[in-house]
């Protein structure tokens, strides 16, 4: 793969690059540069998690040696629970990861405690702390936080801490949904006043829960990694999907971010009075149908759910396995 395939395959279904020049130069000048992603533990590992693991594969297969960070020190200082509960739940998430397919043997997965508490990374925290206004700090907090009226102290630290992870893991590349643009744009910013490196960020998109609205567990409007197959053709069928509507359309963005990767063709299956079976093989075709009403909803979404299943299948298989 030359240095134009692979800067295609990386930025395929990203939203933006910070920036594609130092990327480039990364590619050019490194052989095993280091991609990593945070994750405050989940109970539950769904289509939103899935967005950046797929791109960590996507790294993977370029040749970036990828680093999960598990980060349990996070997940407490935004209330996710006691450490005890935290760090059960990054086991199983681990797990998860690797059953959606990241390579193992490419993948090293680190918890944020193993180094965080270090004297070292205290004082630089405290330091990032003095050249970080409180208003900097909430802005780049207020997309993930927990309590976005009245935020605890902790919560300011989040940021910080978040931003620092980069310098000490030795990261080359920061990868993370939009969401996570302002705590990067941050680490760019301070992370050279203190003798480090600023990072190349990815920003993937962050796809919508199934009614159309924010995803969010509170709301149970996501897929899990753990939902049987007739609970995911019972959320699919039932799924927001206007019809001839691209924009913030759920079973579009499943479509886009999670079936094509994967699956070279998909086939839509259809009565022959309703035009017989049809096979996209790009995204870019499907959308088109779809838009113009020469593909139904309905008939989307039966074969969303069923490619989304055999997608599905493989991990749930895997996390049996290990458990």
């Amino acid at each position: 793969m030359d240095i134009e395939q692979k800067i295609s395959l990386i930025t395929r279904n990203t939203v933006e690059i910070v920036t594609e020049e130092e990327l480039k130069n990364l590619l050019e000048t490194k052989e095993k540069p280091r991609a990593y992603v945070g994750y405050e533990p989940s109970g539950e590992i769904h289509l939103g998690h899935m967005m950046t693991v797929q791109k960590l594969i996507d790294l993977q297969e370029v040749g970036f040696d990828v680093i999960v960070l598990l980060a349990d020190i996070h997940a407490y200082l935004n209330e996710k629970g006691s450490f005890e509960e935290i760090r059960e739940i990054a086991e199983y998430n681990k797990r998860a990861f690797i059953a959606l397919g990241l390579d193992e043997s490419k993948t090293r997965f680190i918890l944020g405690s193993e180094y965080q508490l270090n004297e070292d990374y205290v004082l630089d925290l405290l330091k990032l702390s003095r050249i970080t206004t409180l208003k900097r700090a909430r802005r780049s907090m207020d997309e993930i936080s927990r309590r976005k009226e009245d935020p605890m102290v902790s919560q300011m630290i989040y940021p910080l801490m978040q931003a620092l992870d980069i310098a000490y893991l030795d990261i080359d590349l920061a990868v993370g949904g939009i969401d996570q643009r302002k705590i990067h744009m941050l680490a760019r910013e301070n992370l050279p006043r203190l003798g480090y490196r600023a990072p190349t960020c990815l920003h993937t998109p962050i796809i919508v829960g199934l009614d159309g609205q924010k995803m969010s567990s509170s709301k149970g409007n996501y897929i899990s990694v753990r939902d049987s197959p007739e609970e995911v053709e019972r959320k699919i069928l039932k799924a927001y999907c206007p019809a001839k509507v691209l924009e913030n359309n759920p079973i579009i963005d499943i479509v886009k971010y999670h079936i094509f990767p994967r699956f070279k063709k998909i086939k839509i299956e259809r009565d022959l009075k309703f035009g017989g079976d049809i096979e996209y093989d790009s995204f870019e075709r499907l959308a088109s149908d779809f838009e113009n009403g020469a593909l139904h909803p309905l008939d989307l979404k039966r074969a969303v759910a069923k490619y989304l299943n055999i997608l599905l299948k493989d991990a749930r298989k895997r996390l049996e396995v290990s458990v």
